[in-house]
C-alpha cells in the first residue's frame, strides 16, 4: 500500500492537480499554496511551512532544486517538475509517470526531478 504523505503544491502548479492527485493517492494529505495563505510568498516561507508539516513540495520552481539553498537531507522532499508547457495535462503526465514508476516511500526526503523522459532521484545524507 502506498505511503501516506503530506504534499504541498506550489503556486505554479495548477490548482486542479489537487483533486486529480487526491483521486490517485487518497491516503495523501494534499495542500495547495493558495489554500494555506502562501500564494505570492517567498520560497523560504513556502519551504518553512512544508518542513513544519513534513510535507513534500511539488513545484515547477527551479530554485527549490538548488541544493545550496535547500540542501539534501534538510527537507521532507521536493519534486521539481521540468516539463513544458506547464499545463494541467503536462503536469498530470509527469506526475502519472512518477506515481507509476517510483514507490511513495522513495519520495520522502529526496529531491526528485522529472523531465519529459527521465525521473532522477537524489537522496541526502
Amino acid at each position: 500500500m502506498p505511503e501516506a504523505l503530506t504534499v504541498l503544491l506550489d503556486q505554479n502548479v495548477p490548482r486542479a492537480i489537487v483533486h486529480w492527485l487526491h483521486a490517485r493517492r487518497t491516503q495523501w494529505t494534499i495542500h495547495h499554496t493558495s489554500d494555506v495563505a502562501l500564494s505570492g510568498r517567498p520560497d523560504e516561507e513556502v519551504f518553512a511551512w512544508a518542513q513544519h508539516r513534513q510535507a513534500v513540495i511539488i513545484t515547477f520552481d527551479e530554485d527549490f532544486a538548488d541544493q545550496r539553498a535547500f540542501p539534501l537531507g534538510s527537507h521532507a522532499g521536493i519534486i521539481r517538475l521540468r516539463v513544458w508547457p506547464t499545463t494541467i495535462e503536462e503536469t498530470q503526465d509527469a506526475l502519472e509517470r512518477l506515481l507509476s514508476e517510483v514507490p511513495d516511500a522513495e519520495l520522502a526526503r529526496a529531491l526528485v526531478i522529472i523531465d519529459r523522459e527521465t525521473i532522477r532521484i537524489r537522496r541526502g545524507p
